[in-house]
């Protein structure tokens, strides 16, 4: 097993409108690459104001997330997770745990692109969106 500091979260959520992006403020957290089956955990240490959020999210089978790891301005590594629980920690503070794969860039852009082009995007108005997603 190999533990890493998360340092910086966002969901990428496929919603009745389309793709949206949330970005969570975390207090804390850690990425660990299992190296068996389960694959990865991401534990987000974060606060209580996102439990509605995450409570309405958590029955979805597979959540795109971004991870930032060990520093901030490293590039993102991107997981398809699913939420695995969500505690109340103390007065104020939550804690998320997903479990997932974690998933190459080139797969997240064709993805992306894909759902840019369903959702009738075309031409100039299409990478305005994509420009938005990246």
């Amino acid at each position: 097993m190999k533990t890493f500091k998360l340092k910086d979260l966002e969901i990428v959520a496929n919603e009745e409108e389309g793709i949206a992006q949330k970005k969570i403020k975390i207090h804390d957290g850690l990425v660990i690459n299992r190296e068996d089956e389960i694959g990865w955990l991401v534990e987000a240490f974060i606060d209580r104001s996102y439990k509605p959020y995450f409570e309405a999210i958590k029955h979805i089978k597979e959540i795109m997330i971004q991870a930032k790891i060990t520093r901030v301005d490293n590039d993102p590594a991107f997981f398809i997770t699913q939420i695995i629980s969500v505690n109340e920690i103390g007065e104020d503070k939550l804690n998320v745990l997903f479990q997932g794969k974690v998933v190459d860039n080139k797969s997240r852009i064709e993805e992306m692109l894909r759902e840019i082009l369903n959702q009738g995007y075309q031409g100039e108005s299409l990478l305005k969106k994509f420009k938005e997603m990246i």
